[in-house]
């Protein structure tokens, strides 16, 4: 049975009374369809501009910017993305500002959203940091908000975007307000809010042992990082061991806690997803010395593992100035978010920098005791006043909808977001009152910060210590950096603001993070934020690479604590085999093998599990012809094989039969990397209760009855989805990649919306934890692909020309255009494109050419 997971796509479903007519209409006509496309040749007038400026577009619409200084280079990029991507921007800023109901119209999950992110308050946080930033990062977000309005002014709605047309038949859209640089800060919420940490985990222990009722058993659903087999990002050196803690099951027990934590997943599985969720987002990233590389200097790879959308997240982008210097110091080409300026990652012409999620423990749940009745919550035993603000929510369409935001001195309460909470049910307290226990969510992205200064100062970075200090302002969220330079220098650098949490040995709960912590008692509160130069870093390390894959940062005990939940480091591994290999054979490691790295697909589950699954009876020769296929697989998930879509399907089922009688249905198994180290450790204990699938009635099954089922129930699976004849059964079939647009693209939108707004899908290989990581969700009944590396790049710092790079769909955010998917079947194949750097690369490149002038 596919699971019912809350929803937490960010497609809003257009009501069924849309004109069928119209919808064809706006999905055929030509005119609706293609008005929105953007000048790429000839002349325009653009208000602000102090100077004349170049945009070079190449084949795939790929856009270089040239221009005299910081303030026109800035103002025609956000003249180019909303050229290209204006309704992503404004559908960003609406959900960021938590005003997508105004948007689209009387929807419940809109509603829903927008409650949520008022809660948190992502557009109040960026509008308090605007007072943090560098003068020259506010004029830079300035120049960019001016680039944006001037393509605003006098385009009618519908020239903006197709979406605009479709939306405008079901609600009246005004037509956009101006863009501000705060609705450029606020996209850094959004940004940090995905990548945001093992707060999923933090619940997920508290809320399977809602059901599982027992400690221990929780903590092997969490098993400690393999630092022995999968090596951290610095190497090891002598430290001591982390100390297990576990809390103490009557912390745990009470049921108005259980609803508590239940009503927070809720309400958090509301927010929009807008760069992707779950244990398939990551990335690849490693940098080699140029003593092992082909071309002398360093190179450096990096490919992003995001959720997969049409348009895909990153569009890329080359800023010039005309002549570099401190006036005008940006020579930068990459990855930008369309709704920010400058690139996220890329290179310079002196420096390449990539980014990888660090999964730093940057959130906390508090426990509180609240009462209602006179608006406190309880600290050392103290009733301090909660902080109160009301929200409205305005509905297009409807009526304004008002929300009571509360929060402690620890975050805000968001347990009652979606469900009011009714009268307190705990015991009372040391002080005689009855209170609630409610729970506040404290946010590293909630506190101010200067993200925004990073961006600009990784895109001028030169050497080492100009990534040091860019990395000191990169509050959220906390990433790895990897980069090197022309002049042959590698190094890693972590970057974020970790809070500092004290040891409380003696607590109810551990106070390492894993667990909801009490809010009543100060010693758990946040101590402040490690300092910037205590964060782990690293310049040119002996073995001549890096390799950072969101696995483990330092060994346990080394360093600032970060975090106990790691991606377990099955592809960094890999990736480190790799290099070791082509280093120990005298390879050198150049861009084209570099890329076949991205691609590679070898199943690390399969070497865990493929041994087992042989040595397991089965029943009958039916049986037999899957597991001969596993017999004969070199395990590798490439799209012919029809070994790794019987081994996915046996994957998928024995999660089910081992862990869905047990567990909440928010907490079945989604099949990441966390799960293969359940199930390793599961697989040297064959009579564990995990095993045992109490559905069945006076059964009591061990490791070889349940891998035995798994293998038959697997086999009759894909017989019904892909033939009888398992040898042709293709992993491509049914690992498709298929991007979905945000608001347009879901099922409850008519098909020929859809058909014009989703591309063709693609089968992929790769997999979950594979370093070709494209994820799938082993619990959804489906191996559809859920992440992806949604962008890869490989960096030549010996001839930045013979980079190469690609996205997931293509630069434009227009579905009729030709390069809203031109990019798609490349990538899905695993190539790559040329990565023009230079003028006269770029210049040879080039397809079309657009002057913007001065309108005055």
């Amino acid at each position: 049975m596919p699971r019912r997971r809350v929803v937490r796509t960010t497609v809003i479903a257009l009501a069924a009374t849309l004109v069928v007519a119209l919808v064809a209409v706006v999905a055929v006509a030509g005119t609706v369809v293609r008005r929105p496309l953007p000048q790429h040749t000839g002349t325009l007038a653009v208000p602000g501009l102090e100077a004349e400026v170049t945009v070079l577009r190449d084949d795939r619409g790929v856009p270089t910017i040239y221009a005299d200084s910081a303030h026109d280079l800035f103002l025609a990029q956000g003249f180019v993305h909303a050229q290209d991507r204006f309704f992503e921007m404004d559908y960003r800023r609406h959900v960021t500002a938590g005003r997508l109901s105004e948007l689209v119209g009387q929807d419940p999950a809109a509603l829903a959203a927008d409650s949520v992110i008022r809660t948190l308050g992502w557009r109040r946080v960026a509008e308090q940091e605007w007072a943090l930033l560098e003068p020259e990062t506010r004029a830079h977000l300035e120049a960019y908000a001016q680039g944006v309005n001037a393509y605003l002014a006098d385009r009618p709605l519908d020239a903006l975007g197709v979406e605009y047309a479709v939306l405008s038949a079901r609600v009246d859209l005004d037509d956009p307000e101006p863009w501000e640089p705060v609705d450029s800060l606020a996209w850094l919420k959004a940004m940090a809010w995905d990548l945001r940490s093992n707060y999923d985990r933090e619940l997920a222990r508290a809320v399977s042992f809602g059901t599982v009722r027992d400690v221990d058993r929780v903590a092997e659903l969490f098993p400690p990082y393999p630092y022995e087999t999968n090596l951290p990002i610095l190497p090891p050196q002598e430290a001591a061991e982390a100390a297990a803690t576990a809390p103490g099951e009557a912390a745990l027990l009470s049921p108005e806690l259980r609803r508590a934590l239940t009503r927070v997943e809720e309400a958090l599985a509301a927010v929009p997803t807008l760069l992707g969720e779950g244990e398939g987002i990551g990335s690849n990233s490693w940098v080699v010395s140029g003593e092992h590389t082909a071309s002398g200097a360093p190179l450096l790879a990096n490919d992003p593992h995001l959720g997969i959308s049409a348009p895909g997240v990153f569009t890329q982008v080359g800023l010039h100035c005309r002549e570099v210097g401190p006036a005008c110091p940006f020579e930068v080409s990459g990855f930008s978010f369309a709704g920010f300026p400058g690139v996220i990652i890329g290179h310079n012409a002196e420096l390449a920098w990539g980014i990888t999620n660090m999964g730093a423990d940057v959130t906390d749940f508090f426990l509180e005791r609240t009462n209602r009745q006179d608006g406190t919550w309880l600290h050392d035993g103290q009733a301090r006043p909660l902080e109160v603000r009301t929200e409205v929510i305005e509905v297009n369409g409807g009526e304004p909808v008002e929300i009571e935001v509360r929060s402690t001195g620890h975050g805000p309460i968001v347990s009652d977001v979606l469900e009011a909470v009714g009268r307190a049910s705990s015991s009372p307290t040391a002080d005689g009152v009855r209170r609630s226990t409610e729970v506040a969510l404290a946010w590293t992205a909630l506190e101010p910060g200067r993200t925004a200064d990073a961006v600009f100062a990784f895109a001028t970075a030169r050497d080492e210590t100009d990534i040091a200090r860019a990395a000191a302002l990169f509050d959220v969220p906390a990433q790895n950096i990897v980069f090197a330079t022309t002049d042959g220098r590698i190094g890693y650098q972590a970057p974020g603001r970790i809070p500092v949490r004290a040891r409380v040995p003696d607590g109810p709960v551990p106070s390492d993070g894993s667990w909801p912590r009490p809010g009543w008692d100060s010693r758990y509160d946040w101590q402040g934020w490690v300092a910037p130069e205590d964060m782990p870093a690293v310049v040119d390390p002996p073995e001549g690479f890096v390799v950072a894959a969101n696995q483990a940062v330092t060994a346990p005990g080394q360093g600032p604590y970060l975090t106990n939940d790691w991606d377990r480091g099955y592809r960094s591994q890999r990736i480190r085999e790799l290099l070791e290999d082509a280093i120990a054979d005298g390879t050198p490691v150049d861009v084209e093998l570099a890329t076949a790295m991205q691609l590679d697909d070898a199943n690390p589950y399969a070497e865990v599990l493929v041994p087992q699954l042989l040595s397991t009876p089965v029943a009958d020769d039916f049986t037999r012809q899957g597991v001969d296929l596993l017999r004969e697989w070199d395990r590798r998930n490439d799209t012919d094989s029809a070994a790794a879509a019987y081994f996915a399907a046996v994957w998928a089922t024995l999660l089910e039969l081992t862990f869905w009688d047990d567990l909440p249905e928010s907490q079945w198994p989604d099949g990441g990397s966390r799960w293969l180290g359940v199930v390793e450790d599961l697989l040297d204990d064959p009579s564990n209760s995990w095993w045992d699938d109490r559905r069945t009635v006076n059964v009591v099954e061990s490791r070889d009855e349940i891998l035995s089922r798994a293998l038959e129930s697997a086999r009759l699976r894909l017989t019904v989805d892909l033939g009888k004849n398992a040898t042709e059964w293709r992993w491509g079939s049914v690992h498709v990649a298929a991007p979905q647009h945000p608001v347009l693209g879901g099922s409850g939108v008519p098909d020929p919306v859809r058909r014009l707004v989703n591309p063709t899908p693609e089968g992929v290989s790769g997999g979950s934890s594979i370093v070709n990581a494209t994820a799938w969700d082993a619990s959804s009944g489906s191996f559809a692909v859920t992440a992806a590396p949604v962008i890869r790049m490989v960096v030549d710092l010996g001839d930045l020309d013979a980079s190469t790079w690609v996205t997931m769909t293509g630069t434009s955010g227009h579905p009729g255009s030709v390069h809203y998917t031109n990019q798609f079947g490349a990538w899905a194949a695993g190539e790559t494109f040329p990565w023009p750097f230079s003028r006269q690369a770029v210049a040879e490149a080039s397809d079309h050419e657009l002057t913007l002038r001065p309108a005055d």
